[in-house]
């Protein structure tokens, strides 16, 4: 008697034909998606969702898009964000440490300037 109340047709909302409880197991909507996915995952860049103010949504997603890119911007900006996040204090010879990678090291460059007086000017 049981077998008889809980057959398929018996329940309410019961299609004909679907044998899982699933409507439709592999519709184009979800094909296209997991497509997408998988050429995401493929370039090595993962979807995420993050919470944050209205007001910083195209900030946010401009960031999120330079960093994508993984150009020579990108590491300065993880390197920029990374500093203001840690909250440690910048660390000392930023600059000479620039200079000593600069490519014109070992140019052999000349800075002398010439010791002239000036023009006369009338006031």
């Amino acid at each position: 008697m049981f077998g008889r109340l809980l057959a398929p047709r018996n329940i309410p909302g019961y299609i004909t034909g679907h044998t899982s409880g699933e409507a439709m197991s592999d519709t184009a909507q979800k094909r296209a998606l997991r497509n997408y996915r998988s050429r995401l995952m493929k370039r090595g860049v993962a979807r995420f969702e993050v919470l944050g103010l209205d007001t910083d949504r195209d900030l946010i997603r401009s960031v999120a898009r330079r960093l994508a890119e993984d150009g020579a911007d990108s590491a300065q900006i993880r390197a920029a964000i990374g500093r203001t996040i840690s909250g440690e204090p910048p660390k000392r010879g930023g600059i000479l440490e620039a200079l000593r990678r600069s490519p014109l090291v070992g140019a052999d460059l000349e800075f002398k300037r010439s010791k002239e007086t000036g023009r006369k000017v009338d006031l």
